[in-house]
């Protein structure tokens, strides 16, 4: 059994706005305080323009953890729905790290949604003591479940601010 971490949150935005802001990879970074951006494959580095992002797409995760640790990760679109579904395999050095996964669910007539992030442990062994050492944390389940309640607030906060109605 592989652990696995949810949270939600509803944003008062569409669905497919929601969607459109978590799909372009390259963004990630202005919300999660872990990711600081991707590089999708065949694009411009920093974004995805989301047009290119459909499952087969393959991007490099970048991440930090405090000033001194940073890393990579290979990432394989799995789902791309869009307004409705986005995941994405994570691999690092060849060996399977997790499974993100983000819902999003109409609410209020579709004028909100509620956005579900989840975590799907996938490591083994090995990656499991590997990940420790590069990236510095201990409980990894904690520590993404407080990661995504950060990430989900300022992406909420953004799109509603972006997106206010007139």
């Amino acid at each position: 059994m592989h652990p696995r971490v949810s949270e939600s949150t509803e944003v008062a935005v569409p669905p497919r706005v929601a969607y459109d802001a978590v799909a372009d990879v390259g963004a990630m970074g202005r919300w999660s305080p872990e990711c600081t951006g991707a590089d999708v494959e065949g694009t411009d580095a920093g974004g995805t323009g989301n047009a290119e992002v459909r499952v087969g797409t393959r991007f490099a995760g970048r991440n930090a953890s405090g000033r001194v640790r940073r890393w990579s990760t290979d990432c394989t679109v799995t789902a791309a729905v869009p307004g409705e579904r986005f995941a994405f395999l994570v691999r690092a050095a060849g060996l399977r790290v997790a499974v993100w996964e983000y819902r999003f669910e109409p609410a209020d007539s579709g004028r909100a949604t509620v956005v579900t992030e989840t975590w799907t442990d996938q490591r083994g062994r090995l990656m499991h003591v590997v990940g420790r050492l590069v990236t510095g944390v201990r409980d990894r389940a904690a520590h993404n479940r407080a990661t995504m309640k950060v990430t989900l607030r300022r992406l909420k906060e953004e799109l509603e601010r972006e997106h206010r109605p007139s």
